[in-house]
């Protein structure tokens, strides 16, 4: 606990996490020009399970494999594969920065969620939905450029997500972190080795390390994250974890010469405070039950 007196460290790590996820999901759309959506996505898998093998066993051993809830960890891990095919799939048709923001909802998502398995949600819980809810009608408004079908891959890349981390939730004091992460990685890259198979396109030596950047990306990326809760709250940290729809917005600019409109600059902000407000309410409601 004495890790939480470096606050300032905490905050540095979620922004450097928030700038390198940002940065993956810019390769991946750049390299998704080029290749299948199945291809990119299991190279991605296979870079991070190797990278995690290295890492790990040989310091954890067989404990990285062991896990006392199998099913719910190939479930998680599903969920995750789900989320990376709907997202990264999705960035062939929305800009950078509105697929990060229409992800982010994700907070919104859970709560509903935890309501419908029976958790109790005060009002002021409900009003922070229904702001995100608005947040994401905004930015894919009618007449604007995003009111197509192909907003729906975001958004279901969300849901995917929120069954993500309810099952995390689930999971959490069961399993080490570890172990939980390495086999979501595991089952991706056994899930996605059987439907790349009919998605083959050999790649370039240059976009092959491309793609095993993506792995690195993605493992240091989330490490980080994980990370910067040692040093702050989730409280502390929660409005920086919104620095990832701005570095979208940047890598977007640069890599591929799109700016959001007003419209969806509005609706991301939206999501942001709606996102903040939830985060507030949540840090509120031990004291309130002490």
């Amino acid at each position: 606990m004495n890790d939480h007196h470096h606050p300032l460290y905490g905050v540095l790590l979620i922004l450097l996490s928030g700038l390198l996820l940002a940065s993956h999901d810019g390769l991946a759309k750049h390299l998704l020009e080029i290749y299948p959506v199945f291809l990119v996505i299991w190279a991605r898998y296979v870079a991070q399970t190797v990278l995690m093998t290295a890492l790990f066993v040989p310091r954890m051993g067989q404990r990285v494999f062991r896990t006392l809830r199998p099913w719910p960890q190939l479930l998680r891990g599903l969920s995750l594969v789900s989320v990376s095919l709907l997202f990264i799939n999705g960035l062939h048709f929305i800009p950078l920065a509105e697929a990060t923001a229409v992800i982010f909802l994700t907070p919104v998502l859970v709560t509903v969620a935890s309501a419908l398995l029976g958790e109790r949600i005060n009002p002021s819980q409900w009003i922070a939905v229904g702001f995100g809810l608005l947040g994401v009608l905004i930015i894919v408004r009618p007449g604007s450029a995003l009111f197509t079908p192909a907003a729906l891959l975001p958004l279901g890349a969300a849901l995917s997500f929120t069954v993500y981390q309810l099952i995390t939730r689930r999971l959490a004091g069961t399993d080490h972190p570890v172990t939980s992460n390495y086999l979501t990685s595991l089952v991706g890259c056994v899930a996605l080795s059987v439907l790349v198979i009919f998605n083959w396109r050999t790649p370039t030596l240059h976009d092959a390390l491309l793609m095993g950047a993506l792995g690195g990306m993605a493992m240091l990326g989330h490490l980080l994250l994980t990370n910067a809760f040692r040093f702050a709250s989730a409280a502390t940290l929660a409005p920086f974890t919104y620095s990832q729809i701005v570095f979208a917005g940047v890598v977007g600019y640069l890599a591929f010469d799109h700016a959001p409109d007003a419209g969806a600059l509005i609706g991301m902000a939206v999501i942001i405070a709606s996102g903040l407000c939830m985060a507030y309410v949540q840090r509120r409601q031990p004291a309130a039950g002490g």
